[in-house]
């Protein structure tokens, strides 16, 4: 499975911006996944964001409940990130996620989104 992660970019705070993940490779296997959103902030682990079930149930991290959007497009093997409201806090580069019931996963390779003050 490969993903291919874009939409980051530069925003001031108060704005918004759309992340998108296309993934490829064994598609069948993909529409069974579930697909997540983390984020990466200099100095800091890696945290979840949001995920999104192959039945499209959506769960998120307290600090973007409210603000952010997960959903996917199954015919598209894509998944989005809508994120509204964005503060300095969520500047990090974004990654995009496909985990099996197994726990095989994948990740993009990473997108930055830099919110300015």
């Amino acid at each position: 499975v490969q993903l291919q992660a874009s939409g980051g970019g530069v925003v001031r705070a108060g704005g918004s911006l759309r992340l998108s993940c296309v993934a490829s490779g064994s598609i069948f296997s993909i529409r069974s996944m579930g697909l997540g959103w983390y984020r990466q902030a200099p100095g800091k682990q890696r945290e979840l964001v949001a995920l999104i079930t192959s039945y499209g149930s959506a769960n998120y991290a307290d600090a973007v409940k409210g603000r952010f959007t997960i959903s996917r497009d199954n015919a598209e093997n894509t998944v989005f990130l809508q994120m509204n409201s964005l503060s300095p806090e969520d500047t990090a580069v974004y990654y995009c996620n496909a985990i099996t019931s197994a726990g095989n996963q994948w990740w993009g390779q990473g997108t930055q989104v830099t919110v300015s003050s």
